[in-house]
This record gives structure tokens, sequence and C-alpha cells, in this order.
């Protein structure tokens, strides 16, 4: 994989809508490396080098940036942005320092950009993605406010979701019908490196399962390269009282396997080498039967799973005969 198809790979990667370009411009195109449209309306025209051993056109960069507007293919709203792929650049960010276009262009290496995806990737809140977006367009930052709200929001987001996942012991509410009532809920804590090596181990699985290599979207989430087929996975530790199995499923997580055209609530279980593979639409038909726990970040659904006999598991469903989950077992 040459440079820029791994740079263009990481924009869409951090949500961006990403057009590859020609990598070289001629006298009938308009050369650019990559075109990105955030969710939030902004376009980048990207420009990948492998180094900054040699001079760059900031003119012919922002010429191609003023051609795109005129022939609509962006609008105003958008900026520039160089990638490079090693973090000596001195030469490149004073030549970038010193032009009339230093406004409308921003230089960060390939392992920055990198780092950005993983952090992105860490967290499942939508606003910690926005927060990264807005680091890679020019902001005038005399004012330290804007960043420290960058640097904040991703580290508060990626800290409560990982908190979620192997959490101590946490009081929730839960709402059943009409009535309110209170529950103690004991977690135990769980090592997050192990959770992650498990999550890998059903993301692959899953891969093989779908006939399509899963790429992580967020720590949660995942999908294929064309977005069709989708999975939410999450992990419970094995419980001595109560349900055997613990698990959220979260509203966002939801609406992301609804928007694909396959989608998975995908149980994993610490001590087990399989895990459970629930299609979408059978998840939304016992959405209304389940409990239900409000926070103060919002609501989430229980799912439990309870071990009956030997290797024989069921989906608890509150006043309801529970679902055998033996069809929806997928090997590890």
């Amino acid at each position: 994989m040459v440079l820029q198809d791994l740079v263009n790979e990481l924009g869409r990667r951090l949500d961006y809508e990403v057009a590859n370009g020609r990598y070289q411009g001629t006298s009938n195109s308009i050369g650019f490396d990559g075109l990105w449209k955030s969710p939030e309306g902004r376009t980048v025209v990207v420009e990948v080098k492998t180094s900054d051993a040699y001079r760059i056109s900031l003119d012919t960069l922002s010429e191609y940036r003023q051609k795109l507007i005129s022939s609509a293919v962006i609008s105003e709203n958008s900026s520039i942005l160089i990638v490079v792929g090693r973090q000596d650049t001195g030469e490149l960010e004073a030549q970038i320092r010193g032009s009339r276009h230093a406004w409308d262009i921003r230089l960060i290496s390939a392992e920055a950009l990198i780092k950005l995806v993983t952090l992105k990737e860490d967290s499942d809140e939508p606003e910690t993605g926005s927060k990264i977006r807005s680091v890679l367009t020019p902001v005038e930052y005399t004012r330290l406010d804007g960043l420290v709200d960058v640097m904040f929001t991703t580290a508060k987001d990626i800290e409560q979701d990982l908190a979620a996942e192997v959490a101590t012991d946490s009081k929730v509410e839960i709402r059943e019908e009409t009535r309110t009532e209170s529950a103690s809920i004991t977690h135990g804590m769980t090592d997050s490196r192990q959770l992650q090596i498990k999550r890998d181990a059903i993301v692959a699985a899953m891969s093989s399962h779908l006939g399509d290599p899963l790429v992580k979207k967020s720590r949660a989430l995942y999908q294929s390269a064309n977005h069709e087929k989708r999975i939410a996975c999450t992990i419970s530790k094995r419980y001595a009282a109560g349900s055997t199995y613990w698990y959220a499923y979260h509203p966002k997580w939801d609406a992301f396997l609804k928007d694909g055209v396959e989608g998975f609530f995908v149980l994993g279980c610490m001590d087990l080498d399989l895990a459970f593979a629930l299609p979408r639409n059978a998840v939304a038909e016992i959405l209304d039967d389940l409990h239900v726990s409000e926070t103060a970040s919002g609501m989430y659904w229980h799912i439990h799973i309870t071990e009956r006999g030997k290797s024989r598991y069921e989906l608890v469903i509150p006043r309801k005969q529970n679902i055998d989950l033996k069809r929806f077992e997928v090997s590890l």
C-alpha cells in the first residue's frame, strides 16, 4: 500500500467521506491526493508527501483548492492538509508559516495521524470524533481553550467508555415499564488488556463468519470496508450469582447496526471459546421487554445470559420465555 492509500484509509477511519485523488495533477485534471468531507460539512484537500526533503509549491496546492471550489466540487468551507511520512518537518513548517496561505493549510505527520485514529477508535462517543477532526482544520490557537477542550473531551470519553466495561461496584436505576426500582450490580474488575484480546478474537471470528474483514470504527463497533456488514461487540466475565453474564446495549449501537445491511450484536464471554452473534432485527424485537437503566450520559438496555445445564445458554427475557442461544453461537 502506497502512503497516499494509507493516509486516505486513516481519513475513512476518522469518519470522513473520502475520495481518492489522482496523486498527480495533469493538464486536464486537478491534482490532489484525497478529498475528505467531514460529517460536520467541512472538506479537507489532502496532499501526501513521503518527506520534506524538497520544497512544496504552496501556490500550486492553493490553486488546486481554488479550482475545486470554482468547479463546485468543494465549498469555501474547506482547507488543505499536508500529511508527511516523517516527523522532521521543520523546513516545511517554516515554509507554511512564512507564506500567504498559512491560514488555509495545516501539516501533520502520518504517525501523528495514526495516533489520532487510535484515540478516536478507543471511544464510542461521536463527540470524540468531531473534536479530533477539528484538530485537522486551521484554527487560531492564541487562546488555548479550544485545544484544551479537544484534549479534555477525548480523554474523558475514553475513560468513561473503558470504565463502563471494566467498572467495579456501581448502582444503577432499572426502569421496568412505569415502575422504577434501585438495584445494585457488582461487576468486578476485568483487565482491559484481556478484554481487548478477547474482542480481537471475536472480531476475527466474525470477519470469517461474514466473509469480510471488519475494520474498527470505535472501541466496540466494527464494520466492513463498504459499511454494509457491522457488529457491536461487548464482553462480560462470568458471575457466580444471578445471571451468568451481563451486558449493556446502547441506543447508539442499535442505530449503528440498523444503518448497515447486516448488523449483529455480539456477546463475548471471558471464559468461553465462543460468542453469541444476535442479528440486530432479533434484538429489536425484544427491546421493549428488557430492563432499562438511566445514567447521566443516557440510557441502555440490560442484556442477561444464563447457563441452563452444561454448555446451554439462554438469553433472559423478563416475564417471558428465555431464548435458546445455540443457533447464535460463533466459535472463536
